[in-house]
């Protein structure tokens, strides 16, 4: 009985110092998510854009291929009269043979651009989760080369499409093998547009 209390208590403080050692083995954990997402010519908010959060952990071990993330958890949520919308910060306990991996975003409201790829402003590059985990409205800055574009953390521009190739190019696909079971209100606004255009519905 002796041993096993011992045993248990080492196993705890290996685990407690790995845990606190290696950030996101074990303990996955994220901040909160906040954003606004905008009309690129007009500045106005955009309100009813679907926002999803994909949780996503990494493999340690992996094949001679290399391993590839998969997801933890999704979220999703529809922007308010304001732009905006707000994911609070997330923990959870993942295998030890995994660290967590950058969360990333999709932003889609039909007849505009998405994020990320077909939108204005952040530019291309920028960390999704840094972007939406910084204070909102707080200024930064990305250099390309021989330019510098300027931005403010958690605003993202969409554009409007004005043609049907244009808006038929923007639909997001969902991450990974999800589905409208996973993701209902993503899915509800892809089919949307697709009934638009005579197209059937994706599940």
């Amino acid at each position: 009985m002796k041993h096993l209390m011992i045993f248990l208590v080492v196993i705890t403080l290996i685990i407690f110092f790995a845990a606190t050692t290696f950030a996101g083995w074990l303990i996955f954990h994220k901040p909160a998510f906040r954003g606004k997402v905008i009309d690129a010519e007009t500045k106005e908010p955009i309100e009813g854009a679907v926002v999803v959060a994909v949780y996503q952990k990494y493999p340690i071990i992996s094949g001679p291929a290399g391993g590839s993330a998969s997801i933890v958890k999704l979220k999703e949520t529809l922007t308010d009269k304001k732009g905006g919308f707000y994911f609070p910060p997330y923990t959870t306990i993942i295998q030890p043979l995994a660290m967590e991996e950058e969360t990333v975003f999709i932003i889609y409201k039909p007849g505009y651009g998405n994020y990320p790829g077909r939108h204005v402003s952040p530019p291309r590059l920028v960390s999704h989760e840094k972007f939406f985990s910084k204070e909102l409205g707080t200024k930064g800055e990305k250099h390309f080369k021989s330019k510098t574009v300027s931005f403010s953390y958690g605003v993202v521009e969409l554009p409007r499409l004005r043609t049907s190739k244009e808006r038929l190019k923007a639909i997001p696909g969902g991450p990974g093998d999800t589905g409208s079971e996973e993701l209902p209100l993503l899915y509800k606004a892809i089919n949307e547009e697709r009934k638009r255009f005579g197209l059937g519905e994706v599940k």
